[in-house]
């Protein structure tokens, strides 16, 4: 075993094909990034993964990226993965530590309660000389009792109100984007940052596709200003790599919501407000 939220490789090589167990293959890339996730996984995943698509098992309702879908809809895509009650569920995903944290909060905030990420990630096992399989994986069907955690997720009214009464609003974004220096990937979605709103980059928690040590995490949080012994709501580009800053308060003992709609929604109305760097001076 590893540190909480985590196995590490060696863990997982010595239950792999344990019939409590399930693998779930959680990568997703930027766009911009041209990497094809579900084809990486046909060609190599850990033995008896399993493929967990955010932008299929989403809210199709909306524009907006990979957002949560329903409780019926979430139960309904787990049973045909095979994941459901009972199970202890292990995430990885191809870049270390990148989407697997996002379906970790995902299975979570639906209720899971057994739900881990591998440390080290697809890389990690990768450079160890571990088994991989090609192919698809298919678990027989399983009943998942999907019970949506309202707290863990925060809407745009939510955020908002928490800004207004200078609760912490945490942004993983880069900094050039937080400040309005650098263009949105997404087309139609504005530059710069929610008014009150604290920037800490992702990267600054992570080294070498690995969580960083708690006393880091702690220190990371206290130069970006953030308190995570307070509620802390994360954001980012589209919910993503805010479930990175979830998973690292998650880890030093904190709690937070997850901002779902993130920059993505928050960058495209007209009607909220913007701040960028220059109006800070």
């Amino acid at each position: 075993m590893s540190r909480p939220n985590f196995v590490s490789t060696e863990w997982l090589l010595t239950h792999l094909g344990e019939p409590g167990l399930a693998i779930i293959d959680g990568s997703w890339y930027l766009p911009a990034i041209g990497r094809d996730a579900k084809a990486e996984y046909r060609l190599g995943h850990i033995p008896g993964a399993v493929f967990f698509d955010i932008d299929e098992i989403a809210d199709k309702r909306t524009a907006l990226p990979h957002m949560l879908p329903d409780p019926v809809a979430f139960a309904s895509a787990m049973r045909k993965l095979g994941l459901g009650d009972g199970i202890r569920m292990i995430v990885y995903d191809g870049e270390g530590l990148f989407s697997a944290p996002r379906v970790w909060w995902t299975l979570r905030t639906f209720g899971a309660e057994d739900v881990q990420i591998l440390e080290g990630g697809l890389p990690k096992w990768k450079a160890e000389g571990r088994p991989l399989e090609e192919g698809e994986v298919v678990r027989q069907p399983r009943h998942f009792s999907a019970r949506l955690d309202h707290g863990a997720v925060a809407d745009v009214d939510q955020v908002r109100t928490a800004l207004d009464h200078g609760a912490q609003v945490v942004d993983a974004r880069p900094a050039p984007r937080f400040a309005g220096q650098a263009a949105e990937p997404r087309p139609g979605v504005r530059a710069g940052h929610m008014p009150g709103s604290i920037n800490l980059p992702f990267q600054r928690l992570l080294d070498n596709g690995t969580l960083r040590p708690p006393a880091e995490l702690w220190q990371a949080f206290s130069e970006a200003g953030v308190d995570v012994k307070k509620p802390v709501i994360t954001s980012c580009g589209s919910g993503v790599s805010a479930a990175i800053l979830s998973l690292a308060i998650a880890t030093i003992g904190g709690s937070s919501s997850l901002y779902d709609g993130s920059w993505a929604e928050w960058g495209s109305r007209e009607d909220l407000p913007i701040a960028t760097k220059s109006d800070a001076g």
